[in-house]
């Protein structure tokens, strides 16, 4: 005699309709915080092109994020040729152009060094390299303007550009160890098969493959050198040399402050970094994802 039993499959949590709907709310839940995170991102920089349209009465009588009665876009062409803010740009384009450059490649031949070669001391450098991030910029403004006296870079790019490298190579190193110790081993030992020489494996082999890392450490490079004030306040006097950092003091006085002209000018300073952010964003996360992962 034969019975028929029911056979009650597994039930799993979360896999009903209300779990599905909870999926759901949770998606909708955190696409609205990071709306709400954007947005607030997004205000300050608003403010500050209201800001720049106004003139020293409007900054102060009318609410911060009022519409201007009449806008004031010549602000802006008093600042580019009145004010010498397109010098300025251009000194703060091509310093921080040069140091990033400089920064990264070497950064690059140590990690290459530590990484890939075996030899003595390559601990002790490397851990030279990282006491770095714990040196004070501030403190280091004394010994470097006396070394810099006496090599006679004071009032002299260089002298910005040296500190710029200098206080940048730690952090770039740090960022670039994790991914080079992911990079696999076999294509540079195929070319050494193949007859290449270190200076070719490097230069024609690990850099193409760290092109992502690569752009994300030249994008913080750029943020830091680009907004950096505290150097060429103290090492650069003449006028021709200044960044737009520094450039900024001009439109304060003594008795009298144009603020709308400071909202320009950092209006200004702002949309390079922006538009080099958004150019280089798909690079600058595949760069943090690879250079968090090893193996």
């Amino acid at each position: 005699m034969k019975t028929d039993t029911a056979v009650r499959l597994p039930t799993y949590p979360g896999t009903g309709r209300g779990s599905a709907w909870l999926r759901r709310f949770g998606y909708v839940l955190l696409y609205f915080l990071l709306s709400l995170v954007a947005l607030l991102q997004i205000l300050p920089l608003v403010w500050l092109l209201l800001f720049s349209l106004k003139n020293n009465q409007e900054v102060f009588d009318m609410a911060p994020f009022s519409l201007p009665a009449t806008p004031r876009w010549e602000n802006y062409v008093k600042v580019w040729t009145e004010g010498n803010i397109s010098l300025y740009f251009f000194n703060s384009v091509w310093i921080t152009v040069v140091s990033v450059v400089f920064t990264v490649l070497f950064a690059s031949l140590v990690t290459f060094a530590i990484t890939r070669m075996r030899w003595k001391g390559r601990s002790l450098v490397l851990g030279l390299f990282m006491v770095g991030l714990m040196i004070p910029v501030h403190s280091t403004l004394i010994p470097l303007f006396s070394l810099f006296l006496k090599l006679h870079l004071t009032d002299h790019p260089l002298s910005v550009i040296l500190s710029y490298i200098a206080f940048n190579m730690p952090i770039t190193i740090m960022i670039l160890l994790g991914f080079y110790y992911a990079l696999p081993r076999e294509v540079e030992e195929a070319a050494v098969m193949d007859g290449c020489s270190v200076h070719r494996i490097f230069f024609r082999i690990v850099l193409p493959m760290t092109s992502s890392v690569i752009s994300t450490t030249a994008i913080i490079n750029m943020i830091y050198n680009w907004n950096e004030f505290i150097f060429v306040n103290t090492f650069i006097s003449t006028d021709s040399y200044k960044t737009l950092t520094v450039g900024v003091q001009n439109f304060i006085g003594q008795y009298t402050t144009d603020w709308g002209a400071i909202g320009a000018t950092l209006m200004i300073s702002i949309l390079p970094i922006l538009i080099a952010f958004l150019i280089l964003s798909n690079r600058i996360v595949e760069g943090i994802a690879a250079g968090s992962v090893k193996g």
